[in-house]
């Protein structure tokens, strides 16, 4: 494609050099730059691509996105922010991708991932190939691949759609962060749906405070996609519902076009009903937890939105499997539960506590970390709401990335006033052993945190083989044996 055709979706910009030059692909990593490349110079925290157009061109870029001109002997697209123009290039460059496929966007700080699986499973019951994005995996025609971030970034992003629609799938159903909104990754895309789960604190250290963080998720509303959808039982959702059109839901009972009432909950799942202008919609769900009664009116709420039949939608929702790391359960034949989620925050923390609580005829022992080089104002909360809703917490590592783990245990233990019952192991694997050790009939063990995740992070990106799942089940089966 012409150079020229790929900046007419540029708000403002100054061409300069040939406006005929054959572009083949884009990049903004130079070490990804192939021949016929359209080169992004995007600043970062601690790079400038600008410093790396040279090194671009030299492996074989035709032409240049920048912020600035640059003394190279290459036609170059003079922007204000090179990454604000990718979304709009890269939609262009793949032909409007998201303009032939449903999308349904998903934002939140709790509930994106099993909001979106959960959608994707009713799209799909519905006779609607679906593709996903999201922080577990990515799912393209079926086939299902790995992920770095939660959004890419808009060049592989739009080629993902691209991908997606020629593959069959007429629907994505994807999770969008505040971040992605904030650089533009989620830019130029047709949204058919967007659906808000809740707002609680978290990435702090990227956002400047709560209002900033609420800001940045309300600009998929701005965006002005097709539909809203948004839980009224959070206050940001009722502002939101107060600025724009939306769907609304609540599985607290409040009023909403979609409410849960006659809520129960066993150790398969949860059952209810939904009261909408569709009639009494009954739903059965394998997702225990009241936050799961929230997840799943999202994703009801979304498909009917997308033109899916109520009745149909509940049949999809009532047979959509379990998300991986989100209350999964560990069972190698013990007499107590083993609950693995991926709660990080303060409210996960709680939400997750208090479902397992309803389920437990005996105690809740919890392990709960904190993560490295992340919002650190969070971590005394989630300790104070480990230690106040378990019998027994046991502190340890998360990912601590730069940071030393016993620095970020202490910050977790200073919300923590009564230490009676709490217990602190640095090391992860030794915590889980711990935990399960000490379980009796009838309690419920629950490992926060990592959910999904196989690797643990430390200092410099370096990463070791770590599934919570999988060091539960190999303790869980050490303990078999000591007791058989």
């Amino acid at each position: 494609m012409r150079l020229d055709q790929l900046a007419r979706d540029l708000a403002s910009s100054e061409l300069i050099g040939d406006p005929g030059t054959e572009i083949s692909n884009l990049a903004f990593d130079n070490r990804k730059v192939a021949p016929g490349a359209l080169f992004f110079c995007v600043r970062g925290l601690s790079s400038d691509g600008h410093d790396f157009a040279p090194e671009a061109i030299g492996a074989g870029a035709v032409a240049l996105v920048a912020e600035r001109r640059l003394e190279l002997d290459v036609p170059q697209l003079i922007v204000d922010d090179s990454r604000a123009a990718m979304a709009p290039v890269a939609a262009r460059f793949n032909g409007n991708p998201t303009g032939e496929l449903k999308v349904a966007g998903i934002t939140g700080t709790n509930g994106k991932t099993t909001t979106a699986f959960l959608l994707r499973d009713i799209l799909e019951y519905a006779g609607i190939p679906s593709g996903l994005m999201g922080t577990v995996k990515q799912v393209v025609g079926g086939e299902e691949e790995e992920v770095v971030r939660t959004t890419p970034e808009a060049i592989d992003l739009q080629a993902s759609f691209r991908r997606m629609a020629d593959a069959g799938d007429e629907a994505c159903v994807m999770e969008v962060s505040s971040h992605a909104m904030v650089m533009h990754r989620a830019d130029a895309i047709d949204f058919d749906v967007a659906v808000f789960t809740n707002l609680t604190q978290d990435h702090l250290d990227f956002h400047s405070d709560m209002e900033d963080y609420f800001q940045a998720k309300r600009l998929l509303f701005a965006a002005g996609p097709g539909a809203a959808v948004v839980n009224v039982d959070d206050e940001y959702g009722r502002r939101l519902a107060t600025e724009f059109d939306c769907l609304t839901y609540s599985a607290a009972g409040a009023a909403a076009d979609f409410a849960a009432v006659d809520v129960g909950f066993d150790a398969a799942g949860a059952s209810f009903t939904v009261q909408s202008e569709h009639g009494d919609l009954p739903v059965r769900t394998g997702l225990p937890g009241s936050f799961n009664v929230a997840n799943a009116l999202a994703a009801l709420a979304g498909a009917i939105a997308l033109g899916v039949d109520p009745v149909e939608a509940v049949g999809g929702l009532s047979g959509a499997g379990r998300v991986p790391g989100r209350f999964e359960p560990i069972d190698e034949g013990q007499d107590f539960a083993v609950l693995v989620d991926y709660a990080h925050t303060p409210d996960s923390v709680e939400n997750v506590l208090r479902a397992a609580r309803g389920l437990t005829t005996g105690r809740v022992i919890s392990i709960v970390g904190a993560g490295g080089d992340r919002d650190r104002a969070k971590r005394p909360l989630m300790g104070k709401a480990g230690a106040e809703l378990s019998d027994l917490t046991v502190i340890t590592s998360d990912n601590p990335r730069s940071e030393e783990p016993a620095a970020i245990i202490e910050d977790v233990l200073a919300g923590i006033e009564d230490r009676g019952s709490v217990v602190v192991e640095e090391d992860r694997d030794a915590a889980i052993g711990l935990a399960i050790e000490e379980a009796r009939p009838g309690d419920t063990v629950v490992i926060a945190g990592k959910g999904h995740e196989q690797g643990q992070e430390f200092e410099n990106g370096r990463k070791i083989p770590f599934d919570d799942r999988e060091v539960a089940r190999r303790h869980l089966r050490e303990l078999a044996g000591k007791t058989a």
